[in-house]
């Protein structure tokens, strides 16, 4: 066939193919323009999972008459007007492919009434070509109404999904947009069911208000917000405690200068910030916003604009993996932040259980550890304590957090009593978590130490890893490995983390050109040396059944409240819970 230029109409028909995938990439764009025009107010209806009906009204600025057929012209757009301007980009859309790609596989009708104009102007097409601008009737603002998705090319239609499923796309987008920006309102309609209806979100409280209904109010439950800026960062948001962990990664929403994105280099940053506080194959839940230089991130990555380059991805991922690190770090019972968790009755088998356990208590205590946790009670409830007996003295002090302990159960678990109930801790797991803390603010006092080895170590790697160990040899050094390139191809591991001595040296080697790779450093040789401490601190810890004295206990709850990260042990397993006075009495029904 002779080269020749394609026609306007197929062209539009091939962008399509990398903008409009299914309802749910319409629905992005139109959102994502209506933002883009400074809407206060965003209206989302869909007919039939979108493939029927997607509309999106707004009350932005809106399109002069003269400007609507341009509006639906390829790589025309009111963003962008030079290279400097492509570089610095702040909105959301900046290509001009959105518009002309949808109209080109559906039946589009335009409708826009401009801030400077006194009336409104329509325009329509039917996939095939514009039609005449007409007066309408529009308040100021814009509404974009897309029918009969994919209707002129019925390959792409088959292989749309059910209604629900494409839905459940629409719904996710929607639900980013709408997390997106507080100050715009959002409604979201579907076959003329409201399904959100969010007004604008000016405060902090409004603001997470907004988060629980999209979210669900289990997240703000267990959120914890934070803010920080840095070298030209800033981050704020909500992360959820460990303990509401995810199997899937469903609930974990980024976004950069307002753009939702999906980054591996964040969502790894993130992760590596909750790595000793995590249950193995859990995922964590947050809801983060990074502002920055728009000339430090490229937008331009990705035809749908869903993935970004940063410029100093190093730098980028510290900061997101310090400060969740540093937010996490007070996951403590200090009286910061509240880690009781609410007590559901499921029936009469969960009552029924609990009276099962209560009858298979270990024998009777010794009398001195019974005369012990009375004075405990009566000092607690400001009574006096059995006859020659010393009381634990609260007078002049708030008491902690945790508590005072007042039994041991069964050798597993401390019983203590605070001002909101009962509390509940797994010794060991609490005690094998301060002695790792320990031992790692330990280690973080000394310099890595290197170990040569007897016979450096060849290992065989491509020529782009071999440059990329080369670009970070200073980072390697820092980490107690020593490495030369002995050939295009070959490595030479001369020298390794002392603790680490007995490793596998060319696995941990080729983990961290993994690591290097991905976001410019490397969290192996620190992940190893955890491993070592964790493992050491488990052996180290209280065992099972061992009886512990009141004394001993409440040192233990004590050193709890001033650990960083005590809610949860080293494998991500909860610590501590509190079943408070109004938990229980509904337990047993009273008040009833």
């Amino acid at each position: 066939m002779p080269i020749r230029e394609l026609p306007p109409h197929l062209v539009n028909q091939i962008a399509a193919g990398e903008v409009v995938e299914r309802p749910a990439s319409v629905v992005k764009e139109l959102l994502e323009n209506s933002l883009d025009a400074g809407a206060r107010h965003i209206e989302l209806d869909v007919e039939q999972g979108g493939i029927s009906l997607c509309r999106v009204r707004d009350d932005g600025i809106g399109i002069p008459a003269d400007q609507l057929s341009l509006a639906l012209a390829r790589h025309a757009t009111s963003k962008i007007a030079s290279l400097e301007d492509l570089e610095h980009i702040a909105s959301l859309g900046f290509r001009g492919e959105a518009l002309p790609s949808i109209a080109s596989v559906s039946r589009l009708k335009l409708v826009s009434q401009h801030c400077d104009a006194d009336s409104a102007w329509t325009l329509n097409t039917d996939g095939d070509g514009l039609g005449e601008i007409e007066p309408a009737a529009h308040p100021q603002g814009t509404s974009v109404e897309v029918r009969d998705l994919f209707f002129n090319v019925p390959a792409r239609r088959r292989f749309l999904k059910t209604e629900r499923t494409e839905f459940n796309h629409v719904q996710r987008v929607a639900e980013k947009i709408a997390l997106s920006r507080f100050s715009a309102a959002f409604k979201l309609t579907h076959n003329q069911r409201v399904l959100i209806d969010v007004a604008a979100a000016d405060t902090r409280q409004q603001q997470e208000e907004r988060i629980a209904r999209i979210c669900g109010s289990a997240f703000m439950d267990h959120a914890l917000y934070l803010e920080h800026q840095a070298g030209g960062l800033s981050l704020r948001g909500w992360i959820a405690r460990p303990s509401f962990s995810r199997s899937q990664p469903d609930l974990q929403h980024f976004f950069v200068n307002g753009r939702a994105i999906r980054d591996r280099l964040a969502s790894h940053a993130v992760r590596t910030g909750f790595r000793d506080v995590l249950f193995h194959g859990r995922h964590p839940a947050y809801v983060l916003y990074l502002e920055m230089d728009p000339a430090q991130v490229d937008v331009n990555a990705h035809p749908a604009k869903q993935e970004v380059r940063f410029h100093d991805s190093r730098s980028v991922h510290d900061f997101l993996r310090h400060t969740v690190e540093a937010v996490l770090a007070e996951t403590r019972p200090d009286g910061n932040y509240t880690a009781t968790t609410s007590f559901t009755r499921t029936g009469p088998a969960a009552g029924g259980k609990i009276h099962q356990a209560g009858m298979r208590f270990g024998g009777s205590p010794r009398p001195e550890v019974f005369r012990e946790q009375m004075a405990t009670y009566a000092a607690l409830a400001g009574e006096a304590s059995p006859e020659g007996l010393p009381v634990q003295d609260t007078s002049g002090q708030d008491v902690p957090p945790l508590g005072f302990a007042i039994a041991q159960l069964h050798g597993i678990y401390i019983l203590a009593q605070n001002l909101d109930g009962l509390v509940i801790v797994d010794a060991h797991a609490a005690h094998e978590r301060t002695i790792y803390e320990q031992l790692k603010q330990s280690m973080a006092a000394e310099n890595v130490q290197s170990q040569p080895l007897l016979l450096p170590q060849e290992i065989t790697v491509s020529e782009s890893q071999a440059d990329l160990v080369e670009q970070h040899l200073d980072t390697l050094i820092s980490m107690g490995m020593s490495v030369d390139r002995t050939g295009p191809a070959q490595l030479s591991i001369r020298a390794v983390p002392a603790m680490l001595a007995n490793s596998d040296a060319e696995a941990l080697l080729n983990d961290m050109i993994a690591d290097l790779a991905t976001s410019g450093s490397s969290e192996q040789i620190g992940q190893a040396v955890d491993d070592l401490l964790a493992t050491a601190a488990c052996h180290a810890s209280v065992r099972a059944n061992r009886r512990l004295t009141i004394e001993e206990m409440n040192m233990l709850l004590r050193q709890m409240e001033i650990t960083e990260r005590s809610d949860q042990c080293n494998h991500g397993r909860p610590t501590w819970t509190c079943l408070t006075i109004q938990d229980l009495d509904r337990l047993f029904s009273r008040g009833r």
